[in-house]
């Protein structure tokens, strides 16, 4: 099995002498093309310092991560712009679109700039969108403003999702929709999809579970048999 991601020995301190905080110590971990991947653990666990030093948004202090055949910690921030661009969508907690911009617009944002991207209309159907395309954020729940996120993320085609809390701001039945969207990515772009949460009932529906601890991985968990999202006691 082919894998998208490899670290070794990856270190992440900030700060410097008695103040310093040690977010990650040293974790070694391959994550296989094309499966779903939730990574669980508490607040402060490292879990968020992972996807961003895999995302290209931070660096680590030590070790070597890569992405495919492509060293990160080695790359220039030009070479990291062009990774993520190509390569990386982001979907956040609090959707972050722009207010002043409908659904399709706020899509629209990123295909300007994606190397081959699908048309917004095209993603906002993906995510089951396609009476809401012309709304504007306040005009939406907090769910489609998620899969409005979600769109926006995937527009580009990229080969891997980050996911950080994506039903965390949402109910369990507006959660378990958000679900079906990125379990639906998944099985139809073939994409990655790496979901941070401290939620351990979305486990259930992933290929494998990380579990984080004080900066490094204390379990990996491959799941047999995956629930649906209905099937997620939330």
């Amino acid at each position: 099995m082919t894998n998208i991601y490899s670290t070794q020995g990856l270190t992440k301190v900030y700060g410097e002498g008695r103040s310093a905080v040690h977010a990650l110590r040293g974790v070694d971990l391959e994550i296989p093309q094309g499966e779903i991947v939730v990574l669980l653990g508490p607040s402060g666990s490292g879990k968020s310092t992972l996807l961003n030093i895999l995302g290209g948004l931070d660096r680590s202090t030590e070790g070597t991560a890569f992405f495919q055949d492509q060293n990160l910690t080695e790359m220039t921030d030009a070479q990291q712009t062009r990774y993520r661009r190509d390569h990386v969508g982001f979907v956040f907690q609090f959707y972050n679109l722009m207010p002043s911009l409908t659904a399709y617009e706020n899509v629209e944002l990123v295909t300007e700039i994606a190397e081959n991207p699908m048309g917004p209309a095209q993603a906002l159907a993906l995510v089951n969108l396609r009476e809401r395309v012309d709304h504007f954020p306040a005009q939406l729940s907090g769910g489609e403003q998620q899969r409005v996120a979600i769109a926006r993320a995937v527009a580009k085609q990229p080969n891997v999702l980050f996911c950080d809390e994506p039903t965390g701001a949402l109910d369990s039945k507006t959660g378990r929709a958000v679900l079906h969207v990125l379990k639906d990515i998944n099985e139809k772009l073939g994409a990655t999809v790496l979901i941070i949460t401290h939620a351990a009932a979305t486990a259930g529906m992933a290929d494998r579970v990380i579990h984080f601890a004080d900066g490094n991985i204390v379990e990996v968990i491959e799941n047999k048999t995956k629930l649906t999202p209905e099937e997620i006691e939330w």
